[in-house]
């Protein structure tokens, strides 16, 4: 049998050790990038991206799916593709009002999880085009990086690249809209609750109770 679907007893399984070594890599990437270290950043990039298909992959086969390993997951998606676009936009592959556009996404929606309690978070759905987002900007950086060198692959693989980051960053807006319609709808619930007035609910049923009586009476008077 397998484990708890989330939150089983070992948290140190082989899906959430993947998880661990695709942070640790984060800072080799970046230095990687920064130096200059093309060839190496495209490869650490393409094993990032492997670990993470193969961590989810397994987790769900062997049932050791983690409330840790859950949120390792997109840390580590959100650590690369911010030291990407930095490492990018210091290499001026890509302008630096894509990376805001993109990190504007982000904080958008830390500012709408700030507004709501730990309860009220979590009914909310991660949408499949946030995932499609992700792979499809995970895609893109190592085009992008491969495509500022020289030679016929930087040729093809540059607008590849360029077009992967639109449709990264079109759906990652999109799926930031559907959750904040998500985020908008609970809030608004919250504030139906405390606006309710306190004595509704008695107020409510007096009329069933005043009706009772007054049936009661008349049947009795009509008995009578």
């Amino acid at each position: 049998m397998g484990e708890n679907p989330v939150g089983g007893a070992r948290v140190l399984n082989i899906p959430n050790l993947l998880s661990f070594g695709r942070l640790m890599l984060v800072p080799v990437f970046a230095v990687l990038i920064v130096t200059g270290h093309v060839g190496w950043a495209i490869a650490v990039l393409v094993v990032s991206g492997f670990t993470d298909y193969l961590d989810g992959t397994l987790a769900r086969r062997w049932g050791q799916t983690t409330r840790l390993g859950q949120m390792l997951d997109p840390i580590a998606d959100r650590l690369y593709i911010l030291t990407t676009l930095l490492g990018l936009a210091y290499r001026e592959v890509i302008p630096w009002w894509l990376v805001l556009l993109l990190i504007a996404r982000d904080a958008v929606l830390v500012g709408s999880l700030l507004l709501m309690t730990a309860d009220e978070r979590r009914p909310l759905e991660v949408s499949f085009l946030g995932k499609a987002a992700t792979a499809c900007l995970l895609y893109a950086f190592p085009l992008l990086l491969l495509g500022d060198v020289d030679g016929r692959v930087a040729d093809v693989a540059q607008p590849v690249g360029w077009a992967f980051a639109w449709w990264g960053t079109s759906l990652y807006w999109w799926s930031a809209l559907l959750y904040l319609r998500q985020a908008s709808a609970v809030l608004a619930r919250r504030d139906r609750l405390r606006t309710r007035p306190p004595g509704s609910s008695s107020a409510a049923t007096a009329p069933g109770r005043n009706a009772g009586k007054t049936a009661g009476k008349t049947a009795g008077k009509t008995a009578g």
